[in-house]
């Protein structure tokens, strides 16, 4: 995360960059500079979370109490002292950062199944070392903390761009986290997390002014800095050699510096020497091996200026734009420097940004007046027709586009230029997000869809060897809906309802899911149809016309997916006439009595008491089971945002519902053959009602053909204190092992890879698992 090498080097080679501050301490003089202003803390969430789960348990599905009340508790330290905390979470991935997004899932695999191996080996949770969130914590944390009274925001592209913005337009006195990208960004001041002392205040600021001044570069180079070391969009192999070279002709490495440390002073040092000399003169491209990857350093450094700043570093003709999803950047001349600047302007905040005229051009553009606006607005020739064409100006970036006239509807619609058809199509404007689209043709269902293009930066990307997918962006008609949904989203209300609906692809990342048990389905299997019926309720479900069937891209992880691309999933019917089963046909009835016995026992319990509870031993299954538990109760929380909430979503809240270790505890009871009575902890009174719950949830199955049977045949049943269990107990298994019938989750339907690796992939349409 951040900028390679970064981190470790501001803490061996640099030290004096980090300062002990206290937050009281600078909230106090923040109150005397600003009267009347609150001193507000923004706050990257998706990096606190790893930090914020101090309970000791973590492997069973998530101590939600616990951690509540660890929340409550660093929220209540801030308040108390007067500061405000502003929360903010990863809303979406960005395309040009989803490379990044599937390196660290892939690399999570790695992680959860040398957890399962040792959980295997030990019969025991591994130790902190070995620490992996629980699934859905972020999901949860922001519910949480809304909760709790807190404001909490959810990105619309990647949150540091977002906390950093905020941070410095706010005024804030400064960002929480744990990401060098912090350190980049010219923005408010850069606190670590790792580093706070919950009970004294103290933490660690990280001072990008000292970084510069150890490395004799200026703010605006960090940014050319981070891209030549490598970061989340530029591959750190990328300019590998560039970095040895200077290296090489670096004069003051230090021996007691490790080699990374060396590195980074030397490719300052030749930023510093070598580059600012010529900086204004030369192009970026003439002074640094970009070769074919010109476009994306480019995009790199860009991705780092904030609404309104600029970059000396870009030195291009004013007719190049560089797109990043909506953010415009633009080129245009520094009135002190007299060179050509690069500007970032993002609609979001208002910015406005102007063209000026390349000294070495010497062309001028025509320009006619807006009757609107009553400014000017360029003109340009249309190559093809040798005339004038008038541009329209978009009221966020105020940049000139070509108009282009429908020939059926007569209306007038802005151009934009595709760099490979080498030729200019016709553009629609999204009445949300202020996102310039060309209209362009799905090849696959002959369809007109909006198509984001990136004419400034459309390039492939090196390190990427598959093939390029068209980006199909599934867009809702509706704008009143599509506004609803997005301030839902950015206020974090609800969940994926804005990411389906405007984009039309979701992602989830890795769940402690065993890859070399399949006797349970992965999360992502289980729980699809009731997301296929989520997509028809949204987008439609193409019955009136079979061709028009929107898919969903889904990037999901679960074992044996190498998230080379996303799954198309179509969506699926609502059944209005009964209710949805998700046959999870592997579901024992050892794991039934543990669910509902935990649910149950969970109501009575206080939060020191479930902390205090102690297990025999870490069963993998119970794990897993564990996990898919509360990954369904992110799917509820997704049905009740797509549904326009019939339900509290307090209802769906796991410290209400859930906890890890108790779970865990009725399951091992369960697996040994106890009774219901041990499990209920001897409470006659809850009896009734476990059998009621138990009775729908088989009854439920039955109407599937399908039986929940016992895995406890030919084992000794432990009677504990009341006896075994009576008829009631549907214990009717021959007492074969279920491992077999586990195997057809990912051999069948929706994630058969080994009998069709590519179709299923492309389109997935069945409602359950068999082809």
């Amino acid at each position: 995360m951040g900028v390679r090498g970064l981190q470790g080097f501001v803490g061996s080679t640099c030290p004096h960059i980090c300062t002990v501050v206290n937050f009281k301490e600078l909230a106090e003089n923040h109150r005397s500079k600003h009267p009347g202003c609150t001193p507000t803390i923004v706050v990257d969430a998706m990096c606190c979370l790893r930090y914020w789960y101090t309970p000791e348990s973590w492997i069973c599905g998530g101590q939600w109490r616990e951690y509540f009340s660890a929340l409550r508790e660093f929220v209540t330290t801030f308040t108390t002292v007067g500061i405000k905390l502003i929360f903010f979470f990863d809303g979406m991935v960005e395309q040009h950062k989803r490379d990044e997004w599937v390196k660290r899932r892939l690399k999570n695999n790695r992680e959860i199944s040398r957890i399962f191996h040792y959980i295997k080996s030990h019969k025991e949770q591994p130790g902190r070392n070995m620490f992996f969130i629980p699934s859905g914590l972020a999901i949860f944390t922001r519910f949480a903390l809304k909760t709790l009274g807190q404001e909490t925001l959810c990105s619309l592209r990647e949150a540091d761009y977002e906390v950093a913005s905020y941070g410095l337009q706010n005024n804030c006195l400064g960002i929480l986290g744990e990401d060098t990208d912090y350190l980049i960004y010219d923005t408010s001041p850069y606190f670590s997390i790792s580093e706070l002392c919950l009970e004294s205040l103290n933490t660690i600021m990280l001072c990008r002014e000292k970084l510069c001044e150890s490395l004799n570069l200026k703010l605006a180079d960090l940014p050319l800095l981070a891209c030549l070391l490598g970061n989340d969009i530029i591959p750190e192999g990328m300019f590998e050699s560039f970095r040895y070279k200077c290296l090489s002709s670096y004069t003051s490495a230090k021996e007691n510096f490790d080699k990374k440390g060396n590195i980074i002073l030397a490719v300052a040092d030749h930023i510093s020497k070598v580059l600012h000399l010529h900086q204004g003169e030369k192009k970026l491209e003439e002074m640094l091996p970009l070769g074919p990857n010109k476009a994306l350093f480019y995009k790199g450094v860009a991705s780092y200026l904030l609404p309104g700043q600029k970059s000396p570093w870009f030195f291009q003709k004013p007719k190049d734009v560089i797109t990043l999803d909506k953010q415009v950047v633009s080129m245009c001349t520094d009135p002190e420097s007299k060179q050509e600047v690069l500007m970032c302007t993002d609609p979001e905040y208002k910015q406005e940004v102007s063209m000026c005229t390349h000294p070495e051009s010497k062309q001028g553009v025509p320009m006619c007046t807006d009757p609107e606006s009553k400014q000017e607005v360029p003109m340009c020739t249309d190559p093809e027709s040798k005339q004038e064409v008038p541009m329209c100006t978009d009221p966020e970036s105020k940049k000139g586009t070509p108009i282009y006239t429908h020939p059926e509807s007569k209306h007038e619609v802005p151009m934009c230029a595709d760099p490979e058809l080498k030729q200019e199509v016709p553009m629609c404007t999204h009445p949300e997000i202020k996102q310039k689209l060309p209209i362009g043709t799905d090849p696959e269902f002959k369809l007109e869809s909006p198509m984001c293009t990136n004419p400034g930066i459309k390039q492939e990307d090196p390190m990427n060897l598959e093939p390029e997918i068209k980006q199909q962006v599934t867009m809702v008609s509706d704008p009143e809906i599509l506004k609803v949904a997005q301030a839902q989203h950015v206020q974090g209300e609800s969940y994926l309802v804005y990411n389906i609906m405007s984009s039309g692809e979701i992602e989830c990342s890795n769940t402690l899911e065993d890859a070399l048990d399949q006797a349970l389905p992965s999360q992502a299997f289980a729980y699809r149809p009731v997301r296929q019926r989520v997509y028809a309720l949204l987008l439609g479900d193409g019955r009136d016309d079979s061709s028009s069937c929107p898919t969903v891209k889904e990037w999901f992880v679960y074992s044996g997916n190498p998230l080379k691309h996303p799954d198309l999933v179509r969506p699926l019917p609502m059944n209005l006439a009964g209710t949805d089963s998700l046959d999870v046909d592997t579901l024992c009835l050892e794991d039934l009595h543990a669910f509902i016995a935990q649910a149950l026992c969970l109501q009575g319990k206080s939060t020191l008491q479930l902390a205090d509870l102690q297990l025999d031993y870490v069963d993998p299954r119970a794990v897993q089971l564990g996990s898919l538990l509360v990954r369904g109760l992110t799917t509820l929380v997704l049905v009740n945002s797509a549904c326009g909430f019939p339900w509290r979503m307090s209802d769906f809240m796991p410290w209400n519902v859930f906890d890890g270790k108790l779970f865990h505890q009725k399951y091992l009871l369960s697996e040994k053959g106890y009774a219901v009575e041990v499990l209920l902890e001897q409470n006659r009174s809850q009896l009734t009602r476990f059998h009621n719950l138990k009775s729908v949830v088989c009854k439920a199955c039955m109407k599937e053909n399908r039986r929940i049977v016992s895995r406890q045949h030919g084992r000794s049943h432990h009677s504990g204190r009341w006896g075994r269990e009576g008829s009631g107990s549907h214990r009717t298994s021959s007492g074969h092992s279920r491992s077999g019938q586990g195997q057809h989750w990912r051999d069948q339907g929706p994630g058969s890879r080994p009998r069709e690796p590519d179709q299923w992939r492309r389109c997935s349409s069945s409602s359950g698992w068999s082809n």
